[in-house]
């Protein structure tokens, strides 16, 4: 499943062949099915020549894969091509899956959050300009 030594992600393909209109997304199944220990989640992220080459990525990116799901691993395709109609034959590589392991968070409610050095800055805060367009918006 990984295509060459020291990938990150190994490969899903496609288990169906699907056609995908331009701006059409649709869950692609893989006929994959996996067991993760506890501790551990795998993540489905979009290929990238499928992206680059063909604008087809995944709707949901990453697809999160808990460690108690059983069931099969479907990808939801998204065709981004405004006007060509993508086909996906079955056998093809549609994704990667990376699995990881994950730490699960305690919350705590609280009233008052530490203070850092970034603060409750935002979207664009660390050096994204806005164009003439969006300023004017605001």
């Amino acid at each position: 499943m990984y295509a060459q030594p020291g990938d990150a992600g190994a490969d899903l393909v496609a288990a169906e062949s699907v056609t995908l209109g331009p701006g059409a997304r649709a869950l692609v199944a893989t006929g994959v099915r996996i067991a993760l220990p506890d501790g551990y989640a795998a993540f489905i992220v979009p290929r990238s020549g499928l992206a680059a080459k063909h604008g087809i990525s995944i709707v949901n990116s990453p697809g999160t894969i808990d460690a108690g799901y059983r069931g099969e691993i479907k990808v939801a395709l998204l065709n981004t091509d405004l006007s060509a109609t993508y086909q996906v034959t079955q056998g093809d590589r549609i994704a990667q899956m990376i699995v990881m392991p994950v730490t699960r968070a305690n919350f705590i409610p609280v009233d008052e959050l530490p203070d850092s050095a970034r603060g409750d800055s935002g979207f664009g805060s660390t050096g994204y300009v806005a164009d003439a367009a969006e300023q004017e918006v605001k």
